[in-house]
């Protein structure tokens, strides 16, 4: 299983068999749908009726466990007579029903039916996450991607117990959010992306749609706004947002550093508290991100002044700040979260220590490690490699406790691997770059440090080769791996 539960226990001599009669049974309306969901996939590839009942069934899947499993905690259980899975909440049943699905056989994920045995291994789990944010980030700016292949990507990065979608709405090559208040945002600024080909937008209904499956993936959408930099979309878009008023034409290279907004203008700001406000009212999440990396183009001193009115905007809209590391340069609102992309970089750290300073909080993301563009080899066809490369087992060999230096554990609330898509203009070339390093990443967010392994955690994604095959995920059969 990944992510490696907290604790687990065999149970000699004791086999679940899944047979034709098996019912599932609920205690909690407010669970109903994940418990169909999983009916309907196990009806999809076992061909058997599975009805759902209230109460106890074959399969019994409860909320009735002891407010000490916290929000996304449960017990899982398995031996001859049946399967509990019992959480506090719906969120953490969500939780147990992954670890459960990963139990079951790789076929048992199939959209046709198919043949028996249908067997788990008697087993007990208590299991927690050890980070309460676990995160991926898909930029859809560079090139756009539909609210059906953004579904299918939550489908699967969902069954590793991440709880964070970061969408990286808006930069150089394109904005895709709609605003009403600045309607050339989606209608100019959203119209191509990287290469020169066709971009697009999520209006208002379609975004909706997007944060409402999340939802029910128990996932939060953290939307970005990327500002002072990357922001050429905009500048294109609206002339009075630059310097000198002059609109630049739209931009499909990856080159960056080169835009900034006209910091010491009014409209900036009256535009910037537009666009947060609405962005706001499309998103339920407490966390709205202002970017703030790589503004090469912003004076170091507007920078500064910037960013705490940028900060401002966002707090207006009652939402809590979070930025990458360059914001901590200046003072933060409390309750920032700080995204540290860094390397070994000593510029960087520092920036982390001053965050931490400053009372914000580090969501870790280290390019060489959790940046999912990098090439995994020099001979990887997709992606870039300015961070280094990075295989499977480097992904995976780090701890966010120790990662910067002169920044206590107690400051670390988690872990994001950001996905750039430069050179990734399908869903097939995601998949490529994401699994299988993502499910490493996912585990450094949920299991103890005291499992984290690499040799064991080797055999174990192993066997998710299968899976992915079933599922239909494109994913790299890295050549360190003995694929099942």
């Amino acid at each position: 299983m990944i992510p490696q539960p907290t604790a687990q226990q065999a149970l000699a001599d004791e086999t679940f068999l899944l047979e034709a009669d098996a019912t599932i049974g609920l205690d909690d309306p407010s669970a109903q749908l994940i418990t169909d969901r999983f009916a309907a996939q196990l009806r999809r590839s076992t061909g058997y009726a599975l009805p759902v009942q209230d109460g106890t069934g074959t399969i019994t899947l409860s909320t009735s466990g002891p407010e000490s499993l916290g929000d996304e905690g449960y017990e899982l259980r398995a031996d001859a007579s049946g399967v509990t899975v019992i959480a506090a909440t719906a969120e953490g049943l969500f939780r147990g029903v992954t670890t459960l699905r990963q139990l079951l056989p790789a076929k048992a994920e199939a959209d046709t039916a198919q043949d028996g045995p249908w067997e788990i291994a008697g087993t007990t789990i208590s299991d927690s996450p050890r980070y309460e944010y676990r995160g991926v980030m898909l930029d859809v700016t560079r090139h756009f991607f539909t609210v059906e292949q953004v579904k299918k990507f939550i489908d699967v990065v969902s069954q590793y117990k991440l709880n964070r979608l970061h969408l990286h709405l808006s930069d150089d090559q394109g904005w895709r959010i709609q605003v009403d208040s600045w309607p050339r945002l989606t209608e100019y600024g959203g119209s191509l992306q990287v290469g020169g080909g066709a971009g697009g937008y999520y209006t208002k209904a379609e975004y909706a749609d997007l944060v409402q499956y999340a939802a029910e993936h128990y996932i939060t959408v953290v939307p970005e706004i990327d500002t002072p930099g990357h922001t050429n979309a905009a500048l294109a878009s609206y002339a009075e947002l630059n310097k000198g008023d002059q609109a630049p034409d739209l931009y499909t290279e990856t080159e960056v550093g080169f835009s900034s907004f006209a910091i010491d203008k009014d409209v900036t700001y009256e535009f910037l508290d537009d666009v947060f406000r609405e962005v706001a009212e499309q998103t339920p999440g407490e966390l709205l991100h202002l970017g703030g990396d790589e503004a090469h183009s912003t004076p170091h001193s507007e920078y500064l002044d910037f960013v705490p009115k940028a900060a401002e905007l966002v707090l207006k809209h009652g939402k809590r700040v979070m930025g990458w590391h360059e914001i901590a340069d200046g003072p933060l609102p409390a309750g920032t979260v700080v995204q540290y992309w860094g390397t070994e970089d000593p510029k960087a750290q520092v920036l982390a220590q001053k965050a931490v300073e400053q009372g914000a909080t580090l969501v870790l993301s280290p390019a060489n490690r959790a940046y999912l563009d990098m090439k995994y080899d020099a001979e990887t066809p997709l992606g870039l490699d300015w961070a280094g490369l990075v295989s499977v087992e480097q992904s995976y060999s780090w701890n966010p406790a120790t990662l910067v230096p002169g920044v206590p554990a107690s400051a670390i609330i988690g872990v994001e691997a950001p996905l750039w898509t430069e050179t990734l203009d399908d869903l097939e070339k995601v998949e490529f770059m994401v699994f299988p390093r993502l499910p490493g990443i996912a585990e450094l967010g949920w299991s103890q440090e005291s499992a984290l392994d690499w040799t064991a955690y080797r055999e174990r994604l192993a066997e998710q080769g299968p899976r992915w095959e079933v599922l239909g995920v494109n994913f790299y059969r890295a050549p360190e791996m003995d694929w099942r």
